[in-house]
């Protein structure tokens, strides 16, 4: 049987060169987490949060899933989003997509996959609420672009829409929404300009994102 001890070793020699570089890193952590950020993206393995923003362990609370979903009916999700939002106090939620993602590329070609599909549907619902701008696309990848682009605006609204970011705004909480894509080609994070830091802010925001893309 198969126990990778590898990993072991790699987690070994990791933690070493941590505790080198900083001998009270893991006390202190322990201690306390208290990010100031929430990540939401895609899980794709070719896109490491912490590491894309250059944060250390304790600074960035995470979710993800395929796709870079949030949807209202999704616990998982909404349960680590209150987490953060109601006792981490984060003050900024950062939904992030990427090119290339193959969950995207799945809905756009209608693929079946299997069960995923089933999760993969409200990608296929952003492709044909904007399917004008999808098939204004020159080519396939072009269109794989667009829509992983899109995906990442519907998702910061669906964010800007559920019971958690209303009520922290309506508290008067500091919490701000932004929607991100990351380029597995060049390693850049690009800001899609959909930032969000009231209710009323949620549909300019959000308008003015989609006509960009235009």
């Amino acid at each position: 049987m198969q126990t990778l001890d590898h990993l072991f070793e790699n987690n070994k020699a990791w933690a070493g060169r941590i505790r080198q570089q900083e001998p009270d890193f893991f006390v202190k952590l322990s201690r306390q987490q208290s990010p100031g950020y929430l990540w939401i993206g895609c899980a794709d393995s070719r896109v490491p949060a912490n590491e894309i923003v250059g944060l250390s362990p304790g600074e960035l609370f995470v979710h993800r899933n395929v796709a870079n979903i949030v949807v209202h009916t999704d616990l998982n999700c909404l349960s680590v989003m209150q987490f953060a939002v109601d006792i981490l106090k984060v003050r900024h939620i950062i939904v992030c997509g990427h090119y290339g993602c193959s969950g995207v590329g799945a809905a756009l070609r209608r693929d079946r996959l299997g069960l995923s599909d089933n999760w993969l549907r409200h990608v296929q619902d952003v492709r044909q609420k904007h399917e004008v701008a999808v098939a204004r696309a020159r080519s396939d990848s072009e269109a794989a672009n667009r829509l992983c682009e899109l995906n990442v605006i519907e998702q910061v609204a669906n964010v800007c829409q559920t019971t958690i970011a209303l009520d922290a705004w309506e508290r008067g909480q500091e919490l701000v929404v932004h929607g991100w894509i990351y380029g597995l080609k060049d390693g850049l994070l690009r800001d899609l300009n959909v930032t969000v830091a009231s209710v009323e802010g949620t549909v300019p925001a959000y308008q003015a994102a989609i006509a960009a893309l235009d």
